[in-house]
């Protein structure tokens, strides 16, 4: 099972970047949010060989409450790291860094080239920024939803530019996409648009790196019990309805991204949705989300 797997499982909240740096560091960018939760079971799945952790946070009002959260999860990991003996030289670093559109893009790009060495490898790339909106795109703030695809596909597509210069054979790039990435949806139009960005492209770019030996795999959970309906409904709904834990997406696609799974679907009803749409047509699932799947939203 990934070492991986605990970090991970803290910080999928559709919000988060994260690339380890073999014989180095390791990397999360954090821009949306980040759970506590598992994180005193984090130095086990950390690399022994790993030098520093780089926890890292956006620079907005959305931010700002997670700062102490990141600070007590940094101290935490050295804490325990010392207590079990574990990788006592780990350094936790916390880095404020918006990476929305290409000048956020170019912010990571620099960092790569701080922590840079003549042995620097990311062995793994998790792309997980972004955020959605719910409710119609004509009664969507236009300013939102450019933001949404500044992050969402933007920062994404730069990112990956940038960090794949320091990948090589056996390396991981996990872009996270969505079940919404294999058909439009009413009431959710510009986040399922992004989403299929994001899966396209990744399949795209398994083909092209595959002489690499660079694996590249998309991620495209359904409902997720994190954050990401109190942020795209304004506050309106606070929960996700029905969200799977993140936990056990995180450990499946890790187990699937090692094996070269290129499409990653945790649940079956999740398979099911995501084949069925190809069958129902793109017209009628639009129309259908659009009258029946209406999302709670503070305007």
């Amino acid at each position: 099972e990934s070492r991986w797997t605990s970090i991970l499982k803290q910080i999928l909240n559709e919000n988060v970047i994260e690339a380890g740096f073999n014989n180095r560091t390791s990397f999360s960018d954090n821009p949306c949010g980040i759970e506590q939760t598992g994180y005193k079971s984090l130095p086990k799945y950390l690399k022994k060989e790993l030098d520093i952790v780089i926890l890292s946070i956006g620079i907005n009002d959305l931010q700002s409450q997670y700062q102490n959260n990141l600070e007590e999860i940094a101290t935490s990991i050295k804490k325990i790291c010392s207590e079990k003996n574990f990788n006592t030289n780990l350094i936790p670093k916390i880095i404020e860094l918006d990476i929305s559109g290409k000048e956020g893009s170019k912010k990571f790009a620099e960092i790569l080239h701080q922590e840079n060495t003549d042995e620097t490898t990311i062995s793994i790339l998790v792309n997980n920024a972004g955020f959605g909106t719910y409710g119609t795109f004509e009664e969507t703030p236009v300013e939102k939803e450019i933001e949404m695809i500044e992050l969402n596909c933007s920062s994404l597509t730069g990112i990956c530019g940038y960090a794949i210069p320091y990948m090589k054979k056996d390396s991981i790039l996990i872009n996270t996409a969505s079940l919404a990435s294999f058909m439009p949806l009413g009431n959710f139009a510009v986040y399922a648009a992004t989403k299929s960005y994001v899966l396209s492209f990744s399949i795209a770019l398994a083909a092209e790196l595959k002489h690499k030996g660079i694996k590249v795999c998309a991620l495209c959970p359904g409902p997720v019990s994190t954050e990401f309906a109190n942020v795209a409904s304004n506050g309106a709904r606070e929960k996700v309805k029905h969200g799977l834990p993140a936990d056990k997406v995180v450990k499946h696609c890790l187990k699937k991204a090692y094996k070269g799974k290129r499409i990653i679907l945790y649940a079956l009803k999740w398979k099911f949705a995501a084949t069925a749409s190809s069958f129902v047509g793109r017209n009628l699932v639009a129309w259908f989300t659009y009258k029946f799947n209406k999302r709670p939203c503070k305007h």
